[in-house]
C-alpha cells in the first residue's frame, strides 16, 4: 500500500446548530484517486474546503504529511502549498493574462524565479492545448478554457494533493469533456486527488475508491466498480437510481 498521504480523523463541522459534517475519517494515499459522491448539501465542499482550512473544523483533524492542518498555526501559509484546490467558478483574476493568473502565486508565495514560472506555466498550458491563449484574458475564453487554466494554476504550485470541487457544474455539456479529459491525464500520470462531482461515468472511469456522503456521513465506501453495479446500502442504490432512466417510448404497432 502506498504512504498515507492525507488522514481525515472523525472530523466535524457545524454552522451553529447546523451539523454539516459528523465525524468523519478516512485516509489518502499517495497517487489515489478518491471521488466523493453524494446528495447536494450532504457537506462535499464544506469537506474540501475543511482540507484547505479554508472552513474551521469544530472537532476531530485533518493531517498532511502527519503534519496539522489549522487555519489558526502559524505555517498554514506553507502547509496549503501542499493542496492544490481548484473551484467550480475558477476564481481566476479578470485583469490578468492567462500567464499571468498561473505565475502570480509560484513568484510572490514560493519566491521562485520567473523565468522558470514562466517556462512551467507554458508547458502546462501546451499540455492542456492552451499555450495560444496564453496572452488572453479570462474574459476572452470558453468555461471549459477557463477551468482548465485553474487546473494548470494549482498545478504551478506543486502541490502534493489536488482538490476538484464540482469543476465542471458550470460549464456548458460540451465543455465538460475537456475538462474532465485534463483530469484523467492527471489521473494517469499518478496525482493524488480529491474530486467532488455529480458526473457518475466520470467517476466509474477515474476513481480508486469512492466515497458516498449523505448528511454528513460517510455512508458506504469501497472500489467504483463494485460501487456502481452492487451498491451495498439501500441509501446508495436510491441516490444511484436518480441517475437511470428508463425507455418512456413504447414501440408496440397498434391495430387498427
Amino acid at each position: 500500500m502506498a504512504e498515507t498521504l492525507l488522514t481525515i480523523d472523525n472530523i466535524r463541522k457545524t454552522y451553529g446548530d447546523n451539523l454539516i459534517l459528523d465525524g468523519l475519517s478516512f485516509d489518502v494515499h499517495k497517487g489515489e484517486v478518491i471521488v466523493i459522491i453524494g446528495p447536494s448539501g450532504c457537506g462535499k465542499s464544506t469537506l474540501l474546503r475543511c482540507i484547505n482550512a479554508l472552513e474551521p473544523i469544530q472537532g476531530g483533524e485533518i493531517r498532511i504529511d502527519g503534519e496539522l492542518i489549522d487555519g489558526n498555526s502559524r505555517n498554514i501559509a506553507q502547509i496549503r502549498q501542499k493542496i492544490g484546490m481548484v473551484f467550480q467558478n475558477y476564481e481566476l483574476f479578470p485583469h490578468k493574462t492567462v500567464l499571468q493568473n498561473i505565475i502570480l502565486a509560484p513568484v510572490k508565495v514560493q519566491k521562485r524565479n520567473k523565468e522558470d514560472a514562466v517556462k512551467e506555466a507554458e508547458q502546462l498550458l501546451d499540455r492542456v492545448g492552451l499555450l495560444d491563449k496564453k496572452d488572453s484574458y479570462p474574459r476572452q475564453l470558453s468555461g471549459g478554457q477557463k477551468q482548465r487554466v485553474a487546473i494548470v494554476r494549482a498545478l504551478c504550485m506543486h502541490p502534493e494533493i489536488m482538490l476538484f470541487d464540482e469543476v465542471t457544474a458550470a460549464l456548458d455539456p460540451e465543455m465538460v469533456r475537456e475538462v474532465l479529459d485534463t483530469m484523467l491525464e492527471l489521473a494517469k500520470n499518478g496525482s493524488t486527488m480529491l474530486i467532488v462531482t455529480h458526473e457518475m461515468n466520470f467517476a466509474r472511469a477515474i476513481a480508486d475508491r469512492v466515497i458516498f456522503l449523505d448528511g454528513g456521513e460517510i455512508v458506504e465506501e469501497g472500489d467504483p466498480e463494485e460501487f456502481f453495479s452492487q451498491p451495498k446500502t439501500e441509501r446508495a442504490q436510491k441516490f444511484l437510481h436518480t441517475f437511470e432512466y428508463e425507455s418512456v417510448k413504447h414501440h408496440e404497432h397498434k391495430e387498427d
